[in-house]
């Protein structure tokens, strides 16, 4: 090999080592409605170097969620309770769009098993409040508050956590506190609490997948 041949060998691997593109990470957002949080997660992710929301997943076909997936140009899935837990349709798709990480964004159904295993310690969700307390099923959104309001707590917030086999009961990753006044009201805390999750919930993200 003569020294110009030598030369150009040489400047194919140092390129090839200095500019080989990083791994992206895909996320699928589980949500079930209005999609605030799904929103937030497209947003802040649509420029990330290493990290894209490229599938919305819902079980609600007149979810708002759909207009946020097609406005941004996102792959959207609509499925039943039967494809949810007796198939494996959607776990085939997450499998197919090289899904790296779940995020349930106001996604109210229990997740099935097969799929918690297929992703061990990579579904999270948001929860409106200090879990252990006000979780379980049936505990979301005003719910959540009202009962936080009736209680007389001084202090509400979120709580980012592992999804289990069981309603809000995985290891929290995450708590993020802020103050019920005297005079809360559930719509004055929804909006508290909303500001935490748009606050924390991407971040909390990026911290997992990048570590």
């Amino acid at each position: 090999m003569d020294d110009q041949a030598k030369d150009r060998n040489y400047l194919f691997k140092y390129n090839t080592l200095i500019f080989r593109p990083v791994d992206m990470k895909n996320i699928a957002v589980f949500a079930s409605g209005e999609g605030s949080n799904a929103r937030q997660l497209i947003d802040y992710f649509k420029v990330h170097p290493h990290i894209r929301v490229t599938l919305i997943v819902t079980n609600n076909p007149k979810a708002k969620v759909i207009e946020l997936a097609n406005e941004a140009g996102i792959s959207a899935l609509i499925f039943n309770k039967q494809q949810f837990t007796e198939t494996t349709q959607l776990l085939d798709e997450l499998r197919i769009k090289k899904i790296d990480l779940i995020a349930l964004a106001g996604f109210l159904w229990l997740i099935p098993n097969p799929l918690i295993k297929a992703f061990p310690n990579k579904i999270l969700n948001i929860h409106p409040a200090l879990l252990p307390k006000y979780g379980g099923k049936g505990m979301y959104g005003s719910a959540v508050h009202k009962a936080v309001i009736a209680d007389k707590e001084t202090y509400s917030g979120i709580s980012i956590h592992f999804v289990n086999e069981k309603y809000d009961e995985g290891q929290i990753l995450l708590q993020v506190k802020c103050q019920v006044d005297s005079g809360e009201t559930t719509e004055s805390l929804a909006v508290k609490i909303h500001q935490l999750e748009h606050a924390n919930y991407a971040h909390a993200i990026e911290d997992l997948l990048c570590e």
